[in-house]
């Protein structure tokens, strides 16, 4: 069965001027429920993750002025959102339910998290409306406490994963692939394992390419225990902030790929949702859409 990992506090809506990042997290949900294509017994509502979880990533320091809201207008710029005690504990249901998407997927084969790929957060300051780090601190869960050994992410989010790769900057466990806009935000990239810069405008055909040429290739090589898949839908042609060409169709194919393999090759898959800001919503909930739909066919 298809775990997803959904919460209320999910929808939470931001100050006016905020909002709109937030609205399809209302929204997919309901679409996906009114077409049928899960049900009700397909959602799971996560837990938080505590403090010694969150410590696995995140410096002592940084939590307890997240905890007690004393960032100062710097750090609160940096990651973008007005920070209060309800973004914060949003965060931490977020991050707790990639981590019981990561012990689903390994039971049935792949799990979704309606939100999550909070990939710029670092482990002493939040960036790019990221405040705590999803993926990473779900592998460091699976590191200690389930003996995983050899990860692989697969970062297909129009921004680099600058927080993944400085977090597993040296781990030979983890292996960090990004294929994100060279131009694009954050201006100061990190050093992932596999850094796929791509040029403005690219279209489908360059853009499939070059993920058929080297994902094979990385599952061959780091023979992954479990793959984390962000699939932001920032890649389409229509999203104001991407800068790419890439049409609702090739985000489709892109997605289906990526888990096409990790069923074929037997790797449980994660797969959090990431960025996505086309000025219509019904376009970034139909492309968020196809990835569970893509899920359903190909694992069910």
């Amino acid at each position: 069965m298809l775990k997803i990992a959904f919460s209320e506090i999910y929808k939470y809506q931001l100050p006016e001027g905020h909002r709109f990042p937030m609205l399809k997290y209302d929204l997919l949900p309901e679409q996906l429920l009114y077409e049928g294509s899960v049900q009700n017994d397909n959602f799971f509502q996560p837990r938080q993750l505590s403090r010694d979880q969150l410590l696995q990533v995140h410096t002592l320091a940084y939590l307890d002025k997240l905890e007690s809201l004393d960032l100062t207008k710097k750090e609160e710029r940096n990651i973008g959102l007005p920070v209060s005690k309800v973004l914060v504990e949003r965060g931490k249901y977020i991050s707790h339910g990639t981590y019981e998407c990561a012990l689903y997927a390994i039971k049935y084969g792949i799990s979704m998290n309606i939100a999550g790929g909070t990939h710029h957060a670092y482990p002493d300051h939040g960036e790019g409306f990221c405040v705590f780090n999803d993926m990473a601190l779900a592998t460091k869960l699976l590191q200690k406490d389930h003996g995983i050994n050899k990860v692989l992410f697969v970062d297909l989010d129009v921004h680099q994963g600058n927080g993944n790769a400085f977090i597993f900057s040296g781990d030979e466990r983890v292996f960090t692939f990004s294929m994100h806009g060279e131009k694009n935000y954050p201006l100061r990239k990190e050093t992932s394992d596999l850094d796929i810069g791509l040029p403005d405008g690219i279209e489908d055909g360059d853009y499939l390419k070059l993920l058929y040429d080297n994902l094979p290739r990385l599952i061959d090589l780091v023979e992954p225990e479990i793959i984390f898949y962000l699939a932001g839908v920032d890649i389409l042609d229509s999203d104001k902030l991407g800068r790419l060409k890439v049409s609702i169709e090739g985000c489709k194919t892109r997605d289906r790929f990526v888990l096409e393999l990790g069923h074929r090759h037997d790797i449980p898959v994660v797969v959090t949702m990431g960025g996505g800001y086309s000025e219509d919503i019904k376009t970034i909930i139909a492309a968020h859409a196809n990835t569970f739909r893509s899920a359903q066919d190909i694992f069910f």
